[in-house]
């Protein structure tokens, strides 16, 4: 790639700005755990969000995506949950099936957790309160579906026309960057590149070592340890990770491999992290045994011959589901097998988040709750079937908007609008009815019902 002068001026700028951000906040970040890892709970919404949206964007993202709209369509992105399937005749009925009812609720991978956690979690703890929280993932929602991944599909399809036949698709992308775009805009992507790779390896390294921090040294190792001590661990957990992560990277022979990957080594556990919002009885080794029944069943079905590789076969819908109705089985068996977490640990958290609703009945009634109703109720569901809506037709109206047909993504943009605005009132409502709730969320990092 040829680069001039003004590509390597906006490179070595970002790089400037970006270590001056770095040691400006070291001090503060070395303060206590909390700066460290949820930067003092002080990020407006618009930061957290847009914090949420730039670590969900990895330098290989725009490759993948590229990839899969040269080998699928713009189908291709179902894979991950970006794009609705506008050209599904290609997908196996049987996958189509499973993307639409099981996929989005039964498969763990980062930054798509059912049920919650991670680091969309980790960014809305950061924010100054429950509002900023809501309307930064509000804002992450958007930007994430209908906004960023149009362009990388475009790109895809750029590089299906002018590379037809690539050995590997997700060279498109890059080929259309050397061949096609001016400077200085090469060098404003190729910052930007880096801006996503730093932002993603950052997010995982402090995102994972919050947890061995919090949940192996301050729970197993050293529970009185000093700020000071537990900064420092915090440190050197994110120094082991980086080396454990670049072992791993060197076994992967693409990126849509580690996706894959990801994918059948998480699926079936997105229900037991669903249920333990809904059900008291879910405990900590629910949550074990799903994680290693899923990981067992994905190794064992590829060393037959099955796996997710490749989304347009059968294979894919069978592997999947195989995957999921074992490990169900296995985590409800552990779970009756194992005694619940004990009435302290159930009374506190019960107390803290005020879950409701009748899978935790038992709890509640003990505590003097009654019969608790779940937070939102009926609303919560209406805002979920509004909020799919919203997402949806955003993503729809600005793919209408690109490809030209503009009369449709005006209607498309009508409905988005008016889910967004349903839910805007909904929130109302549902401040006013939970207004008797006097505990707020326990903001403690990582915490859910097995802790």
């Amino acid at each position: 790639m040829h680069l001039v002068f003004s590509d390597w001026l906006i490179i070595v700028l970002y790089f400037v700005a970006s270590a001056a951000i770095g040691l400006a906040y070291t001090r503060k970040a070395g303060q206590s755990l909390a700066d460290y890892f949820v930067s003092g709970r002080s990020l407006p919404w618009w930061l957290a969000g847009t914090s949420m949206v730039a670590t969900t964007f990895a330098a290989d993202t725009p490759l993948v995506v590229a990839g899969l709209v040269a080998k699928y369509g713009v189908a291709g992105n179902w894979l991950f949950g970006v794009i609705p399937p506008l050209d599904a005749p290609w997908l196996p009925v049987t996958t189509l099936v499973v993307w639409l009812s099981v996929q989005w609720w039964a498969a763990w991978y980062p930054g798509q957790e059912p049920g919650g956690g991670g680091y969309v979690v980790q960014r809305i703890l950061s924010a100054k309160d429950e509002r900023h929280g809501l309307l930064a993932t509000l804002w992450f929602t958007i930007a994430h579906y209908a906004l960023r991944p149009w362009p990388w599909i475009l790109v895809g399809f750029v590089g299906l026309i002018r590379y037809p036949g690539l050995a590997n698709p997700e060279e498109g992308y890059v080929r259309v960057m050397v061949d096609i775009l001016p400077s200085p805009f090469k060098g404003v992507l190729l910052a930007a590149f880096a801006a996503a790779y730093m932002s993603t390896i950052s997010t995982h390294l402090n995102w994972g070592a919050s947890y061995l921090v919090n949940d192996v040294y301050l729970r197993f190792l050293k529970p009185d340890a000093s700020p000071r001590a537990q900064v420092l661990a915090s440190r050197l957990a994110t120094a082991f990770l980086m080396v454990s992560s670049l072992i791993v990277m060197g076994m992967l022979s693409s990126v849509e491999q580690g996706w894959k990957i990801l994918i059948g080594l998480g699926a079936g556990t997105g229900l037991v992290f669903i249920l333990r919002w809904y059900w008291w009885r879910v405990n900590a080794w629910s949550e074990i045994s799903a994680m290693v029944a899923s990981f067992v069943t994905s190794l064992a079905l590829t060393r037959f011959g099955h796996s997710m590789s490749d989304t347009g076969t059968p294979d894919y819908a069978f592997t999947m589901v195989t995957t999921v109705a074992v490990t169900t089985v296995v985590w409800l068996a552990v779970t009756f097998a194992t005694a619940p977490e004990s009435d302290a640990t159930l009374d506190r958290f019960y107390r803290q988040v005020r879950p409701g609703g009748p899978g935790w009945r038992l709890v509640a009634q003990r505590l003097g709750f009654g019969d608790d109703r779940i937070p939102g109720g009926a609303l919560s569901w209406v805002n979920w079937v509004a909020g799919l809506a919203a997402v949806y037709c955003a993503v729809f109206a600005v793919g209408a908007a690109l490809t030209g047909t503009a009369l449709r993504g005006l209607v498309y943009a009508a409905v988005a609008t008016a889910a967004f605005l349903l839910i805007q009132r909904n929130l109302r409502a549902d401040q006013q009815l939970a207004a008797h709730v006097d505990t707020p969320l326990d903001p403690r990092l990582g915490l859910d019902p097995g802790k």
